[in-house]
């Protein structure tokens, strides 16, 4: 499925996309690769693309819970969130394979 375009999400940042009944975070890391995982945080659903990331992990806006972009998996005790394969195909951000 095509997001848009790369040029959309500056490096270092996300963004939003709904996708079907889910809403999902995308980001572009600085070294120009994607990640993609749930955009809201499980645990008062702050909007996750707004948060601050890395290279590993992204931290929710509301209450600075982290969650390691790759797996999910919670760095500060929460329940993990979903992650969704995604990878630009030129200039076209696809998600799944």
């Amino acid at each position: 499925m095509i997001l848009g375009p790369v040029s959309d999400i500056p490096f270092g940042e996300g963004r939003t996309y709904a996708v079907g009944g889910d809403m999902i975070a995308v980001f572009r890391l600085r070294d120009g690769s994607l990640r993609a995982v749930s955009a809201v945080c499980p645990h008062k659903g702050g909007p996750l693309a707004d948060g601050q990331i890395d290279n590993k992990v992204v931290v929710c806006p509301l209450h600075l819970y982290a969650w390691d972009l790759a797996t999910g998996c919670s760095q500060s005790g929460q329940p993990s969130i979903n992650v969704y394969p995604v990878r630009a195909d030129g200039d076209q951000i696809i998600l799944g394979d």
